[in-house]
């Protein structure tokens, strides 16, 4: 086997959304979970959708020529996320999803990241222990919620559509919660009109890029954040993760109606603080 890697191109999306779909499809349903991704066709349109992201980095590994999987860093803001990183079903247990993440995790170093992170999928103890061995730290068990669009409010939590002149209020109050913000990727999120507010007595004390699988939220209370979740008009992908040893939070989805799809781990390298207040994770972290 010759295994090489390669910048990846938007010329990838077709087999690279093949491979996504077929290899979360794989692990999942060997694991009674479903599938992350709906089809194929959602799959390439991931793909593509990150292939053509300057603000993603990306890679592609190739087996004698042909593609058999690929790894994205997402570098829009302070801390670096990972993924998705997904290998062709057909060449598993070769070693070339540790090839893949020690491409990334390079690329984190040469460009001097004070932390990276990245969402593990709590049931596939395989890709658990290749990334202990490759430094990261398991620091908080996430649970993915779906369900139907909640329709309710929050007493005195007004939310509303987020605007550019957000972004400050927003960016401190990520900053309170996590020592970081995540500017470049809110800023998208607004651009695309899927953030989205909370204020209490005018002031703003919450935010979400999306209410969904590749959204985060943060919040200066829970309510906050519930105020958020309430509003949604729907959970997008998978759902939306929510850390489970909030409990309070936890327990306000399920007697909502949410359920809980499968669980995750947040992990990270470097730079890290116990979070100060109420938030959610993306897929990426």
């Amino acid at each position: 086997m010759h295994l090489t890697l390669r910048a990846g191109t938007p010329v990838d999306a077709e087999v690279c959304g093949r491979i996504c779909y077929e290899a979360f499809k794989t692990i999942n349903e060997a694991h009674q979970f479903p599938p992350d991704l709906p089809s194929v066709e959602v799959g390439i349109g991931l793909m593509s959708m990150l292939l053509n992201h300057p603000g993603f980095y990306k890679v592609v590994a190739e087996v004698d020529g042909r593609a058999v999987g690929s790894n994205f860093l997402d570098e829009r803001s302070t801390i670096s996320g990972i993924g998705p990183i997904t290998v062709d079903p057909s060449v598993q247990n070769l070693q070339i999803g540790r090839r893949l993440m020690r491409d990334v995790l390079e690329r984190t170093s040469k460009r001097g990241a004070p932390g990276v992170r990245l969402m593990q999928s709590a049931f596939h103890s395989r890709s658990l222990c290749l990334y202990a061995k490759l430094g990261f730290e398991s620091r908080e068990p996430i649970s993915v919620f779906q369900g139907p669009a909640l329709g309710i409010a929050i007493d005195g939590i007004q939310v509303r559509p987020a605007e550019e002149h957000d972004l400050a209020a927003c960016n401190q109050l990520c900053r309170k919660v996590h020592g970081h913000d995540r500017s470049g990727e809110l800023k998208d999120s607004i651009q695309h009109e899927t953030a989205t507010v909370a204020e209490r007595n005018g002031r703003l004390t919450g935010y979400t890029s999306s209410m969904a699988y590749f959204g985060h939220t943060v919040g200066e209370t829970n309510d906050d954040v519930k105020a958020l979740i309430a509003s949604a008009k729907e959970f997008g992908g998978p759902g939306i993760l929510v850390p489970t040893r909030n409990g309070e939070l936890f327990r306000w989805c399920l007697e909502r109606g949410l359920k809980v799809v499968y669980p995750m781990t947040l992990m990270t390298i470097g730079l890290y603080n116990e979070p100060a207040g109420a938030w959610m994770p993306s897929v990426l972290y």
